[in-house]
């Protein structure tokens, strides 16, 4: 099993960066596929990037490639989100999720199977 917990989230004006953090409980955090959902208030739940248990393989939404980074430091069991040029639009609730095996080429929750409480990010116009 692992517990996540997320950081890094707060209130950032547009054009602004933020980088979340994604640190996870027990010992076998490397052979989890990670990814980072979104959701703001009254929509769904939003993919917004994956990545293998190398960290090799990356995968985004389209709507959002170029403008954040995924990445994952094994050593540490964390995953990133580096969020730049930010927009109002950002405003959500993120969330990170881990998910076995092949998983993280999945852009659905469903396919994950351990997910953080999530931090708010607000992006101010």
């Amino acid at each position: 099993q692992v517990q996540l917990v997320e950081s890094g989230g707060g209130l950032v004006q547009a054009g602004g960066s933020l980088r979340l953090s994604c640190t996870a409980s027990g010992r076998t955090f490397s052979s989890y596929g990670m990814a980072w959902f979104r959701q703001a208030p009254g929509k769904e739940r939003e993919f917004v990037a994956s990545l293998s248990q190398s960290g090799g393989d990356t995968r985004y939404a389209d709507s959002l490639k170029g403008r954040f980074t995924i990445s994952r430091d094994n050593a540490k069991k964390t995953v990133y989100l580096q969020m730049n040029s930010l927009k109002p639009e950002d405003t959500a609730v993120y969330c990170c999720a881990a998910s076995g095996g092949w998983g993280f080429l999945q852009r659905f929750s469903g396919a994950y199977l351990y997910w953080g409480q999530g931090t708010q990010v607000t992006v101010s116009s």
